[in-house]
């Protein structure tokens, strides 16, 4: 295998941690331009609440397959390749969204959507798992993942300024978004070669000691399985029905709406660079152990979510909106977290960890979508039909303080590497 070339600067591996930032944000991009358009879309195809949940159910039961497909494909096919193709894929089918006019073309594009976008998380890791050295890869990861916010943060107002108030007007905005993808996939050869990514990280004595179904079957990998859903729970519920929730039952305006949802990734941007920022504190300055710092700060960004429990309470205005946001802070917490956590796994499998704890997160909560929405549809009230199914996603990540008091083992033999879902 060839070592990158010595003529690249220093910088270099960084500004291609950038790129990886940006091909996040195209995935939340395009993820997002049916969550910002929903209220739309469904009065002018005339889809009621359960549908609408089924078709984000087919999104994610397609992210869980594409996980696992793509995750064992990452650790076979040289990613130089296999990145750009899943781009060229998903933002097709993001293209695609935008010309579909009833319920079944669009449940079949949001199902290639979702398979397509699984693949960018397994290249994504395998990139930075490669071009970084071990020290520098939580910041390399920690830029990786803000592209999720951003992306979340700047779609709201693409949508505002191309959806007019003629109908069909978010056809626009689905069709301009998918096509940034395909320029992401220019800048991806300009500036790598493959021999960039074909050299293997060096490996540690642990690494090479370890076997994959060891990992599968320790403590650790259930702890951080678990982790996982509580995490993915409240984010996704956040992320598919707080545009409903604002303007079906709160009354807000669809751009009252769309602005708040921008300010809402804004705040979980804050929170992410906050968990990092903290737990790096309580090492330095209160001599935490690494384990420690990170579990502290989780049980904070738990009790941050659960601020849900006044939602059913709270009716339109400021309390309620700084409510949300310290939510939203709370909610990407929780992933640096699970991060460095799941770090310690081998390096070697890191494309089918990434793949099986997708899969697995992603296949168990697929169905609370289909269920909240026939959920909301029963409630006779608009202004309370999504308030339960918002308190139980905030509850949901202390099953992971759970799961770290009653599984987690520190004695158990690991080993470096990383997963991101």
């Amino acid at each position: 295998m060839t070592a990158p070339s010595p003529a690249r600067p220093a910088s270099w591996k960084w500004w291609i941690t950038g790129l990886l930032l940006l091909a996040t944000m195209i995935n939340y991009m395009d993820r997002m331009t049916l969550v910002n358009a929903s209220v739309r879309v469904t009065d002018e195809m005339h889809l009621n609440d359960t549908q609408y949940g089924n078709i984000e159910f087919a999104f994610a039961i397609a992210f869980a397959t594409g996980s696992l497909v793509f995750g064992f494909l990452v650790d076979r096919l040289p990613v130089f390749w296999l990145y750009p193709a899943v781009l060229v894929g998903w933002s097709l089918m993001g293209i695609a969204s935008g010309w579909t006019h009833g319920y079944t073309s669009l449940l079949v594009c949001r199902t290639a959507l979702g398979f397509f976008e699984a693949g960018h998380w397994p290249c994504a890791l395998k990139t930075t798992f490669t071009l970084l050295n071990e020290k520098d890869r939580t910041m390399g990861n920690s830029i990786l993942q803000s592209g999720a916010s951003i992306g979340a943060v700047i779609t709201p107002q693409i949508m505002k300024a191309l959806m007019t108030d003629a109908p069909g007007s978010w056809r626009r905005a689905f069709i301009v978004v998918g096509a940034v993808g395909l320029l992401w996939v220019a800048l991806w050869f300009a500036c790598l070669r493959r021999r960039d990514l074909d050299h293997a990280p060096h490996a540690t004595v642990a690494d090479g000691a370890a076997k994959f179904l060891p990992i599968l079957r320790s403590g650790k990998f259930w702890t951080v399985a678990v982790m996982i859903i509580g995490a993915h729970t409240v984010w996704q519920i956040n992320r598919v029905w707080l545009m409903k929730f604002l303007q079906t039952g709160r009354g807000y305006t669809e751009a009252a709406a769309l602005n708040f949802n921008s300010l809402y990734y804004v705040s979980t941007d804050i929170g992410c660079f906050l968990a990092g920022g903290i737990s790096m504190w309580l090492v330095r300055h209160r001599s935490a152990t690494p384990h420690n710092a990170r579990r502290s700060v989780y049980i904070g960004a738990c009790a941050l979510c659960s601020l849900c429990i006044f939602i059913p309470s709270l009716g339109k205005g400021p309390l309620l909106l700084a409510v949300l946001l310290l939510i939203g802070a709370g909610a990407l917490a929780l992933y640096p977290c699970y991060y460095s956590f799941v770090q310690e796994f081998a390096g070697r499998y890191i494309g089918r960890i990434t793949g099986l704890l997708a899969m697995w997160v992603w296949a168990v909560t697929a169905p609370m979508h289909r269920a909240l929405g026939k959920y909301a549809d029963s409630i006779i009230d608009p202004a309370h039909r999504y308030d339960t199914g918002l308190v139980i996603a905030g509850l949901a990540p202390w099953i992971g303080v759970l799961a770290m008091k009653f599984l987690w083992r520190r004695k158990e033999t690991s080993a470096q590497g990383g997963a991101l879902v």
